[in-house]
């Protein structure tokens, strides 16, 4: 039997982010033969389609979409800034776009977001669901996960100790796998 991977983003650069925290909780609870990789976006540069040379990338943005060429599925953490994505997640969206390689088409990808405010990151979330119809992909969507209050759900570690919002973690994660083997049928 083969791991299913999935490829894990998290839109937050911060060492300490709640979102960041929460994938690592998610790879706890992966199903099992569940692989989880979180790729790392902060040493992407800026997109610009000057910078292929020669249809070549620069090589951060190579080793991302290498890393995304190997996904069954991916998992994005979505923090909100101002109402919207983060501009590092959103670059990193963006170099996932652009033809020849555009690793999102056809794949199934989970959404989830821990915020200071009780309303979690619903918005960030709907403008990431836009963008991933631009991607060609197909977003998970029940459950829906929104972490609220994210400041009071971490332990002095960093561990997630909401237990329902493991509990949807969890669940998401299922739904997920499942999306994406129904695409691969």
């Amino acid at each position: 039997m083969s791991t299913f991977k999935i490829v894990a983003i998290s839109g937050s650069l911060r060492k300490k982010s709640t979102n960041t925290a929460a994938l690592h909780t998610a790879r706890e609870l992966a199903p099992a033969g569940v692989e989880i990789e979180i790729a790392e976006i902060g040493d992407l540069p800026l997109y610009n389609e000057d910078l292929r040379v020669d249809g070549s990338y620069p090589a951060p943005v190579k080793r991302f979409l290498d890393l995304c060429l190997t996904a069954d599925a991916f998992l994005i953490a979505c923090p909100e800034y101002n109402y919207g994505l983060t501009p590092a997640l959103k670059n990193a969206l963006d170099w996932a776009s652009r033809p020849p390689i555009k690793p999102f088409t056809y794949k199934a990808v989970g959404i989830f977001g821990v915020s200071g405010g009780a309303a979690g990151t619903a918005r960030a979330q709907a403008h990431l669901r836009g963008v991933l119809v631009g991607l060609d992909a197909y977003a998970v969507n029940q459950p829906q996960v929104m972490i609220g209050a994210g400041h009071t759900k971490f332990d002095a570690d960093g561990k997630f100790v909401d237990q329902a919002g493991r509990d949807f973690i969890k669940q998401h994660l299922e739904a997920l796998v499942k999306l994406a083997k129904q695409l691969k049928a």
